[in-house]
């Protein structure tokens, strides 16, 4: 079952994002973009974390967190906000705060402090991807973007899409990566056009493993995509 979080942010460009980017890493998200929905959506719902930027209208994150101790509730919560000075860090943290998180941030930092949290709050129960890869000559380090030729030593950072299109196909070693499961964790659709960007991407990181010879990606038209390596 997948973790289920309450993001509270009124930026709509940068909300949209991180509820899609948190979703992606098998998360699920409810969103409100207003201060005054927050702790009645919190009410209704059994969260197991709550994501609280600070200023919000019509009611602030600081007051939001209060109401949820008050509860008696022991859902942790962690601040992601640009409010940077230290009184409002320190207030963040005397709210009860599990973490204080200033923007702008790396997402992955993100990610794995929200993984962090929810493993102490669930006495270790949430399992953790690997991180780290052995593809033949190369070393890919999920969490970093890396990929290390072993070789030359030369290190690509790779995009977030061609990052996780690489851990998936990883992930099904010698086994087929069904194109629609891809298509619909990466991109959140499976049509005509994500489908022809899928497969540029996939040209990609053919290109970035061509060092080695024994790593193919192969194509199974209609099916998926199966990776080779030693």
């Amino acid at each position: 079952m997948k973790n289920k979080i309450l993001l509270v942010e009124d930026d709509m460009n940068f909300g949209s994002v991180l509820k899609s980017y948190l979703e992606l890493n098998d998360l699920q998200v409810d969103w409100v973009d207003d201060g005054k929905l927050a702790f009645p959506q919190f009410e209704k719902n059994n969260y197991d974390l709550v994501l609280l930027d600070v200023m919000l209208p019509n009611e602030d994150g600081f007051s939001i967190a209060r109401k949820i101790k008050d509860s008696g509730s022991d859902v942790p919560f962690i601040f992601i906000t640009a409010k940077t000075l230290r009184e409002d860090i320190v207030d963040g943290y005397k709210t009860g705060a599990d973490d204080y998180i200033t923007k702008p941030f790396d997402s992955e930092i993100l990610l794995f402090k929200i993984k962090a949290v929810l493993t102490r709050s669930q006495g270790g129960s949430v399992p953790m991807q690997a991180d780290i890869y052995q593809i033949g000559i190369f070393e890919f380090d999920h969490r970093a973007r890396n990929l290390t030729n072993n070789q030359s030593k030369v290190k690509k950072t790779l995009s977030p899409k061609e990052s996780e299109l690489l851990r998936m196909l990883l992930d099904h070693k010698d086994e087929v990566l069904p194109k629609s499961l891809a298509l619909n964790k990466i991109w959140g659709d499976a049509n005509y056009f994500t489908t022809r960007s899928m497969d540029v991407y996939i040209a990609k990181l053919r290109k970035y493993l061509s060092d080695d010879t024994s790593i193919k990606i192969i194509t199974l038209h209609g099916a998926g995509y199966r990776l080779i390596a030693k």
